[in-house]
């Protein structure tokens, strides 16, 4: 199979695991060209750290190369869309980080454009694809737990700011936690669930301000625009029933990550922002034994959906990471919080295929 250029846009915190993936790990299949970045150095850094062949001066560089044929946008959540709409007005299949969109209009404008001109449009997490869930999602389609009941997920913790250099927009709008770490959540429990039909929600701020205590910039106050916890009940179309809270103002919790509960026993989802283990399941009330991992990727393999993009090009297949999926995720998290404000059950716009389980 003839690999698949790719140029990477946005070297900052999360792009050195991307590129350590798809340069070292992706790379029968894939081929990093070029990177991109506003600030220079960081593009230089990834350029000299990666072997990378080209550094493009703008993203529209990138855009132009007749040889790329997928853009991945690892920009900030609020430059995603930007740069994800430029790349496919030029004509590039593009996978961006998570969310898609901070708002549903703007998410929509990509899958029409990327449907118009039929091209590929990826969207993270991919974790839902590492070992972990696959592994839950074997067992789940097996019937080893029975037929799914219902589900829950807790995303608990007090925000950002004692660890993270530039916390600022994690409470900006278009922040907050669910539109921060809900994708992780909401996209496991649709690859092991399927899509949504309704769902209601309650979501609230705490706190009017947060003070950084990260050392770059500690002490500096910052004011909270944005919801920090969101709690909510989503019915599945297989009519399973799931609860969700994600939260940037609990100080201590001790939740599961995910649970899963079927009519011969509950299973214990693990960490949906990895890709490995544990798995645990009980069967009729029974203690928790620990299962073995079945599937592949239990390391930190992000880069997993790009790669599952390059396989769908070159084998004219569909891909798990799919724009349909973001979309329905972002209909669901925002869904939370238009719940809320309208006091009533908000019913899902959008739908999508489970996806399908990665192959062995």
């Amino acid at each position: 199979m003839k690999k698949v250029p790719i140029a990477v846009i946005g070297n900052g915190n999360i792009s050195p695991i991307y590129l350590e993936n798809l340069t070292r790990v992706f790379n029968e299949k894939i081929y990093v060209k070029g990177v991109c970045d506003l600030i220079p150095e960081r593009a230089k850094d990834a350029y000299d750290k990666f072997s990378i062949p080209v550094i493009y001066d703008t993203m529209y560089d990138a855009f132009n190369d007749e040889e790329i044929e997928i853009i991945v946008n690892l920009t900030r959540p609020e430059e995603h869309f930007g740069v994800a709409i430029e790349a496919l007005k030029a004509g590039k299949n593009t996978h961006s980080e998570k969310p898609m969109s901070v708002n549903r209009q703007d998410a929509l404008s990509l899958l029409e454009l990327s449907e118009e001109k039929r091209l590929l449009l990826g969207v993270a997490p991919d974790t839902f694809l590492g070992a972990g869930i696959q592994t839950c999602r074997e067992i789940l389609d097996s019937g080893e737990i029975g037929e799914p009941i219902g589900a829950a997920a807790f995303m608990t913790c007090h925000g950002h700011e004692s660890w993270h250099p530039d916390p600022e927009f994690y409470y900006a709008k278009g922040g907050g936690p669910m539109l921060d770490m809900g994708p992780y959540y909401v996209t496991a429990l649709i690859s092991l669930l399927g899509p949504v039909k309704r769902l209601c929600g309650i979501s609230k701020k705490s706190f009017s301000n947060r003070t950084i205590t990260s050392e770059k910039k500690y002490g500096k106050i910052i004011p909270v625009d944005t919801d920090t916890h969101i709690a909510g009940i989503m019915e599945f179309e297989n009519t399973a029933t799931g609860t969700i809270i994600t939260s940037f103002d609990v100080w201590k919790a001790d939740n599961p990550r995910i649970e899963i509960y079927g009519t011969k026993g509950s299973m214990q989802v693990p960490d949906p922002n990895g890709f490995g283990g544990p798995v645990k399941i009980s069967k009729l009330g029974g203690d928790w034994q620990e299962v073995p991992i079945t599937r592949p990727y239990s390391e930190n393999s992000r880069g997993l959906g790009v790669w599952d993009m390059a396989n769908a090009l070159r084998l004219q297949t569909p891909h798990r990471t799919s724009g349909k999926l973001a979309y329905h995720v972002l209909d669901i998290m925002l869904g939370f919080t238009d719940s809320s404000d309208g006091g009533e059950f908000y019913k899902l716009q959008s739908t999508c295929s489970r996806p399908a389980a990665l192959p062995l």
